[in-house]
Parts: C-alpha cells; structure tokens; sequence
C-alpha cells in the first residue's frame, strides 16, 4: 500500500519511530536584509520584575589595595595642627584686643592748628607727657602710690622723641619741668604751667614756639595708668646704684638689682629731693629715661608678646593709662615703642635740653640752636649738645 502525499506515493522510511513529546514549533527565520547586520541569534532573556523592596545583602567591603601600594594611614591630630590653632586662636584674640583698643584710647585734640605754627620738617616728633593729674585715684591709690598732697594739674615728665626718616639714630630729649619759657596767652612761666593753664594744647603750642620743632604725635600717661602698666608686665628690673630716699614723699628704693612695681617705679621717676638726686630736676629727667629704656625692653621682649599672661593685662591696662592726639592711631604707637626699645643699648641717643646751670631753669641759646637744629635736619646731633 502506498501513501501519496508528501513521500510522491513512496513508502515512509522504516526504522523505528521516535517518542513523540511536547510540540516544537519551529522559529520562523527570516533573510538578512541588505546595509543591516545579521541580529543575535538569542536575545537575552529579560529579568523578572521584583516586587517589594530589594534584597540589599551583606554589606560591601572595600578592596584591598592593589599590591605595591602601601595603604592608606588614617588621619591624626598631630602637635603641629594643636599648636596652629592654638596661634590662630592668639591671633584672633590679638585681632580684637587690636580694635578694642583703637576705639577705647582716650583721644584729645591735642596739637590743633594756629598761626605761626612751625612747618613740618624732616622725621617725626611725638610729644610724650607724664601728667601729676591726681583725677581717677581714691585716697587709697593716693597713699599706695605716695603722690602727695599737690593739686592741680601739672607734668612731672615732658620728652620729645624724634624718629628720623634716614639712619641716623632716634632721640629722646627731655626738657625739665623748671625750664623758664614764653607760655601763649601767660607770659614767662615754668614750662609745666603750661599743661595746668590750658592742658595738652597749650602746653604742644609751648613746646612747639620754644623749640621750633612740630610735633606731629602725643601721648600722654597719669600716675595711675604708669603703675598699671608696670605691674602688667610684672615688673621692671633697675640696677639702682645707691639707696634712694625721698625726703619728702618718704619713698625709699633700696640699692641693688631688683624689680621695681608700679608704685616704685613711680617713686624712682619722680625723685628729685634725695641725695641720690644732687642735681634735683637733672637727675630726675636722667632716671626717667633709664626707667623708659628699661620698660620699653620689657614690654618689646618675646617673654612679654608672647605670653598671654603678659600680654592680656598689659594691652587690656593701656586704655585707661594713654591718653592721644584725636588723629593718632594704635599702629603710630607700636611704631613708636618698636623704634625706642634700642634705649637701654644705646641705639637711641638720650639727652637733656642744654642748660646753663643745675637748676634747669635757663636753656643755652646756642647750644639749644644747635640741638634743634640737627633735630629739623635728621643729622646725627653734636656731641657738645648731647647731656646726661
């Protein structure tokens, strides 16, 4: 029996049959067109979509460094970083002292303008003034610091430092308070009249008609603010030669190197009647600017500017103990002071207005000349004019 059909009436194959399973459908192929690759036999099967929230595993490590790299130290709070903000903190509480400062100085309008004025010349000249003003101290402060029963308003310290603007090294001239000079408005009179008759300004136009010199800074300091200073710093150490004995504030500063406070070394700058101080007046401007070297060195000194203990009480005492020029600024200061701390080793010249006899009353006209004269210049001053 044949089949007709797909085998053309022949017989189908014999053999035995294969088990018939599940129906495959074959894929339909279809030819490759032309300018288009051939697709991917398979693609790849799609992931089922999960529901719910992810399955997130244990937590991943990080991997080790690749072989040849050392690994990474972890980071540690070294000295270094202790000690640098340990100096940004510093700084920071300077900065501010710096601003309280320049706003809480007393301020005066101490060299104001009038006719005939000396003309600026070379260099810069501060007018620096100790004021016997008794004003701020209660009797207790009074009898601590032995200032005595005098009243009004004078100055125990009268200088003029010149700050050249070439090499030539700065001076510390003091004047003596019994200098007999003309006083604006008040005749012939002791030249820390001046002060008491009209305060700083008169006392500048004073100093400026007797000398010829303009001054271009003030400062001025009482007899409470010089103490506070003193004790700040805790202290200033003197080599006093002889014992100093006041007859008459009864003050007695023993002989030898010590450190004076403040209420010595208010003693020490204001004693004329000892026999420590045979030239009165002379002696006295002399201690004064040994005192001003030796203080100055003090205040300058890394143990002081870099101790806050120092440092804090020193700048926190100023405002109330400075009194300046309406136009001066806390910068002009520390100038001032930076250029002074050669003092005490002679890289300042100090001198006393020349004078014609121990009482410091009468100057020497021609030697004063002299001493101006170089000051105006910014030349090196005669060795004639120099006196201490």
């Amino acid at each position: 029996m044949t089949y007709g059909g797909d085998y053309g009436g022949q017989q189908p194959p014999s053999g035995p049959r294969r088990p018939r399973g599940p129906r495959e459908h074959q894929r339909a192929q279809t030819l490759p067109l032309p300018g288009r690759s051939q697709p991917q036999d398979r693609p790849q099967a799609r992931r089922p979509v999960q529901s719910g929230p992810p399955d997130q595993g244990p937590p991943r490590r990080q991997p080790p460094p690749p072989p040849g790299y050392p690994p990474k130290p972890r980071r540690r709070i070294g000295p270094g970083k202790i000690l640098g903000s340990l100096l940004v903190v510093i700084l920071l509480m300077i900065g501010g002292m710096w601003i309280y400062l320049e706003t809480s100085i007393n301020r005066i309008d101490a060299l104001p303008d009038y006719e005939g004025r000396p003309a600026s010349a070379e260099g810069t000249n501060w007018l620096i003034v100790g004021s016997d003003s008794r004003a701020g101290l209660d009797p207790e402060d009074e009898a601590r610091l032995a200032t005595g029963d005098t009243g009004g308003q004078r100055t125990d310290t009268i200088m003029i430092a010149h700050l050249p603007d070439n090499d030539t090294a700065p001076t510390l001239l003091s004047l003596p308070r019994d200098s007999d000079v003309k006083i604006p408005g008040h005749g012939t009179n002791k030249i820390n009249a001046a002060f008491s008759f009209g305060g700083a300004p008169l006392l500048t136009q004073t100093v400026e008609q007797a000398t010829g010199l303009r001054m271009d800074h003030y400062a001025e300091i009482g007899f409470g603010g010089f103490a506070s200073i003193v004790d700040a710093v805790g202290g200033v150490e003197m080599d006093i030669p002889s014992e100093m004995v006041d007859t008459k504030t009864g003050v007695t500063i023993p002989a030898g190197v010590q450190e004076l406070d403040g209420a010595q070394a208010l003693g020490f700058v204001r004693m004329r009647y000892s026999e420590a101080t045979p030239r009165s007046d002379l002696d006295r401007v002399a201690n004064q600017r040994k005192f001003i070297g030796a203080l100055v060195s003090e205040i300058s000194s890394p143990g002081t500017l870099l101790n806050p203990f120092d440092l804090f009480p020193l700048l926190s005492s100023a405002p109330d103990a400075l009194t300046m020029d309406t136009d001066d600024h806390l910068h002009n200061l520390v100038a001032f002071a930076w250029a002074m701390r050669g003092i005490s080793s002679g890289g300042v010249v100090t001198t006393t207005m020349p004078t014609t006899s121990s009482s410091a009353e009468k100057w020497d006209k021609e030697r004063s000349a002299q001493l101006f004269e170089a000051l105006q210049k910014d030349t090196p001053l005669p060795d004639d004019v120099i006196v201490n």
